[in-house]
């Protein structure tokens, strides 16, 4: 299958990086490439990070006549540091993050990110790693389980799903998306199924951050990054969902703010100067002309600030 990905937001996150011939602009989250095309059109030069090597392969392919002002790397964006130091790259202009899965990685069955779809429980972006959707499924303590789709899958029924997922394992492994699914809508009450989104959303949303760690290094990314760029350069995030938009809300407010000190303190003792310009006051979401062409769109906030 080919890798497909429609890039949510793409004209407005472009717009606000503020493109500059010739500068220099890390994607994070390359996908599709998308993002990354843009950006060349214009004249910057792009390093291209994912850890999904399907992602890697087809922006290699999509990209192939920018390939002098792109650089691709197979690797998680929360080594960002590492890798712009391989690169000898001290500053960029503009750094970029689309913090979705790939329309590729969701209609891809066998990859098991769908509830849609029948398949093996997965959920891996990096599919070197060992660790996936069935361990999490059929290995973690109640409590775990409970914690952890309660917390990144802010589900209102966690405790019931967690119970029922571990009671269903006693008999057998859970192997397949659509045993979960099953177990899912046993452990939610029909009246509570009527309305709202399909009711494995939240839990499969959940598996997937802790599978592939993606709350963990959001704050650490966002400091980095900030690091990294040039006086003036932006910083622009895509969510999609209000975890990972509140992380990023209020990493960019603590880096415009700086000192930290208590209001009480006379002076600033912690010497913390504010590194940022927040850009966009509210998130930035999808016009309806995009919500018709690409539901996905719909829980997706931007979010620029700039590096002073």
């Amino acid at each position: 299958m080919d890798f497909s990905h429609v890039s949510v937001l793409l004209k407005e996150s472009i717009e606000l990086l503020n493109i500059k011939p010739g500068g220099i602009y890390f994607d994070l989250t390359l996908g599709g490439g998308g993002h990354s095309l843009e950006i060349l059109k214009r004249g910057g030069r792009v390093v291209g990070i994912d850890q999904d090597t399907a992602a890697i392969r087809a922006s290699e392919e999509r990209l192939k006549e920018y390939s002098e002002n792109l650089t691709l790397v197979h690797d998680n964006f929360k080594n960002l540091k590492t890798i712009a130091k391989n690169l000898n790259i001290d500053k960029a202009d503009g750094i970029i993050a689309d913090l979705g899965v790939s329309s590729h990685q969701l209609d891809e069955a066998q990859r098991g990110f769908s509830y849609m779809q029948d398949a093996p429980l997965d959920m891996r972006m990096d599919q070197s790693r060992d660790f996936s959707a069935y361990d999490v499924v059929n290995f973690y303590s109640e409590d775990e389980l409970y914690r952890i789709i309660k917390e990144y899958g802010e589900e209102k029924w966690a405790k019931r799903i967690a119970e029922f997922i571990v009671n269903e394992r006693k008999d057998k492994e859970i192997k397949t998306t659509f045993e979960l699914v099953k177990i899912i809508k046993k452990a939610i009450p029909k009246g509570a199924r009527i309305d709202g989104p399909h009711p494995a959303k939240r839990t499969f949303q959940a598996i997937r951050i802790e599978v592939n760690g993606e709350l963990d290094a959001l704050k650490e990314i966002i400091i980095d990054a900030v690091d990294l760029l040039n006086t003036g350069g932006r910083i622009a995030v895509i969510t999609f969902h209000s975890l990972e938009d509140r992380i990023v809300k209020d990493e960019f407010k603590k880096l415009q703010k700086g000192c930290t000190c208590p209001p009480n303190f006379p002076v600033c003792v912690c010497e913390l100067e504010p590194k940022l310009k927040i850009i966009t006051k509210k998130p930035i979401t999808a016009d309806e002309k995009e919500l018709e062409e690409n539901h996905r769109a719909r829980s997706a906030k931007l979010r620029v600030a700039e590096k002073i």
